[in-house]
Parts: structure tokens; C-alpha cells; sequence
């Protein structure tokens, strides 16, 4: 008769073992099993899931040496994007194995402000603080074209299809008073289509739904609403006491998010007949901009519809609320300096945020919260 074999050591104190229930798929919950006690009792904690991420919080980093000053999901939602003071871009993927596919290091001459993906076409779009706004192929990482299209830093910039005619439309938002728009794709032309003077600088730029109006935010602490077709203002939207930081309209594109330097995150109606004469829906507190006059960059939840938004703050969380309510659903922290940017994933509750210590974190919501 052999004899047994030598039982495995008994778990020493500090042995921290990760394991999956076998009753239960690996992706819905997280077992973690520590025998660190006197009489090495196992700690089992669940954690719902709610997206297909490998793990409910991922950092992104080491791509970066600077400040990232804007990221955004593809319209896919599986591919980000961000941009850095680094003047550099890098392509992420959102999913399993999270890799960084490409660095974009040589378009720009000075740190590149914000980004926007094509609705349409492999296309990135980025401007900069060297007055250039540049088309780059992310399949081929090839710059297709470059206009300069300031006098000034560009702060911002944003897309839109325009009308029936399937040509996508990009305004930018400029430091030398004035918002351009372009014609976007690889066969646009150089001049811009429409120029529109504000007088002071404009910090921020968005469309509207039907992309027949622009809205602009400026220096002057107002968000300027133009129409395409005259060419003209057409109205204001009021209520900042400071300069709005970024503008982002809702996915039914009934309402404008604008966080502002006063530390006040401002939901405007931008509806046709709005039922308030002020137009302010909401104004948001809790997540302050701090003295570092960064361009903070708000974004509202897709995936249900629009019934969150988000803003990054210089006490180095990201404050979530319910619009509705108004109230603070999350405190998110993780990051090590001002959460610059935010975006949400087109069709999983996932946030997205970028940060001033040159890391992205992806982390998965709870829609029931």
C-alpha cells in the first residue's frame, strides 16, 4: 500500500487567494477567499457586474507624459481615444485585452485641447493650441489633411451630419473670437462654410440635434445660439457668473450641459418652446473647478437615454447626477489629480475619465442607482 501524499501547507496569514463561484459565470461576480484570521475563515464578497469589462474598475495609462485634456468612445463605444498636452494621440480598445494599439506623437506642434471621432468614416478629428485642425485616418494612422484654422489656440470643437445632404459639418471654437465650420471628410474643402464673430474668445462649441444650430460658449459667462442658415444669434442662454468650461447636448437634444469656472454645472432647455423664460432646467453642485481655469468637460449617459451627466472636478473625482432629481448619484475617485474630461460609453452604463495625471480609469455604473 503507498503511502499518502504529503497534504498541501495550511494557508499563512496574509494569503490572499482570487477564485470565481463555479455556480455562477465568472463576469457577474468577484469571490475573494482571505485566511488572515485565527481560524482562517474565507471572505466572500460579490460584486454585481453590469458591462462587459474584464473588471468593473481599468486603468489606462502609460501613454501619456502630460496632462490628457480630452477622451472620447468611438460611436462604436469599442474603440477611445485621448489627447494630451504631450501633443500626442492614443487609440485604446475598450475591451479584453485593453491594449494601446496606436500613438499619434507627430501631427500637432502644441498640446493638442480636444478630439472628436467621425460619425461616419475612420476619421479622427483634433485641434490644437497651434491653430491647426487636423484629419487623421486611425486605420492607417496617416494625417489626411491639415488646415490651419485660427489665429488663435483652438479650445474646442464638434461634429454633426448636416441635413439630408450626408456631409458632416465640424465647428471650432477659438481664443481669436470667432467659431468656424468646415466640411468634414477627406474631400473637404479648406475655406471654411460659415464664420461667426463673437468678439471674445470662445471657450466651447456644440451643435444642435437637426445641426442647424450652433451653440457657443464664450468669455463673456453666455452661451451664444446661432443659426446656420441666417447666420446670426438668434438668442443667449444665461445663468453662469463664470465662463462655461464645455458644452454637451443631451441624446434627444432637448437639453445643453455647461460646467462653468464658478464650480455651477448649468442644464439648459434648448427646446423650441421651453416652459421656463430663463431656460435653466437644472443647475448641478458638486463637483468644483478649482483655481487651475481648466477646460472641464462634461457628457451625458447614452445608454439609458440621457438620464445622467458627469463632470470631472480639481478635488479629483467625477461627480455623477440624476438629472431629473438632481441629485448626486456618484462620488467617483481613483485619479491622482483634476478629472479633465469625461465621456459615457454609447451602450453599456460604462464612464470613461481623463485626468491631469496623464491616466485614464474606465469604470462600470449600476443603472438601478
Amino acid at each position: 500500500m503507498s503511502k499518502r501524499g504529503a497534504s498541501p501547507p495550511p494557508f499563512t496569514e496574509g494569503t490572499l487567494i482570487k477564485r470565481a463561484r463555479s455556480n455562477s459565470p465568472a463576469r457577474n461576480q468577484i469571490a475573494i477567499s482571505s485566511g488572515n484570521d485565527e481560524r482562517q475563515k474565507g471572505l466572500i464578497r460579490s460584486v454585481k457586474r453590469t458591462s462587459n469589462l474584464e473588471a468593473p474598475i481599468i486603468s489606462l495609462s502609460g501613454s501619456h507624459s502630460a496632462e490628457i485634456l480630452s477622451c472620447r468612445f468611438d460611436p462604436t463605444g469599442q474603440n477611445i481615444a485621448a489627447c494630451s498636452a504631450d501633443r500626442s494621440v492614443s487609440l485604446w480598445r475598450t475591451y479584453p485585452p485593453n491594449t494601446n494599439y496606436g500613438l499619434l506623437s507627430s501631427h500637432h506642434k502644441a498640446p493638442i485641447l480636444d478630439l472628436q471621432w467621425s460619425l461616419f468614416s475612420p476619421l479622427l478629428y483634433t485641434v490644437s493650441a497651434d491653430q491647426i485642425l487636423s484629419f487623421t485616418d486611425v486605420t492607417t494612422g496617416q494625417r489626411t489633411r491639415k488646415i490651419r484654422a485660427h489665429r488663435g489656440i483652438i479650445n474646442a470643437l464638434d461634429r454633426t451630419m448636416a441635413g439630408g445632404a450626408g456631409i458632416e459639418l465640424i465647428a471650432t471654437a477659438s481664443d481669436d473670437g470667432t467659431v468656424r465650420v468646415w466640411e468634414g471628410g477627406e474631400d473637404g474643402s479648406k475655406n471654411s462654410v460659415a464664420v461667426f464673430e463673437l468678439g471674445c474668445p470662445a471657450t466651447s462649441v456644440a451643435w444642435s440635434a437637426d445641426g442647424q444650430n450652433l451653440y457657443i460658449g464664450a468669455l463673456d459667462n453666455e452661451i451664444h445660439v446661432y443659426d446656420l442658415r441666417k447666420g446670426e444669434q438668434v438668442y443667449a442662454l444665461t445663468g453662469h457668473t463664470d465662463t462655461p468650461t464645455s458644452l454637451a447636448l443631451s441624446p434627444n437634444g432637448a437639453y445643453l450641459l455647461s460646467p462653468s469656472f464658478s464650480s455651477h454645472t448649468i442644464i439648459h432647455d434648448v427646446r423650441p418652446f421651453s416652459p421656463t423664460p430663463t431656460r435653466i432646467h437644472r443647475v448641478l453642485q458638486g463637483a468644483p473647478a478649482g483655481f487651475e481655469n481648466t477646460l472641464l468637460k462634461g457628457a451625458w449617459s447614452k445608454d439609458d437615454g440621457g438620464q445622467r451627466v458627469a463632470v470631472g472636478g480639481a478635488d479629483r473625482m467625477v461627480c455623477v447626477w440624476d438629472v431629473d432629481s438632481g441629485r448626486v448619484l456618484y462620488k467617483l475617485p481613483g485619479h491622482r489629480g483634476t478629472v479633465t474630461c469625461v465621456d459615457f460609453h454609447p451602450k453599456e452604463p460604462i464612464i470613461l475619465t481623463g485626468s491631469k495625471d496623464g491616466t485614464m480609469l474606465l469604470g462600470e455604473l449600476d443603472p438601478s442607482v
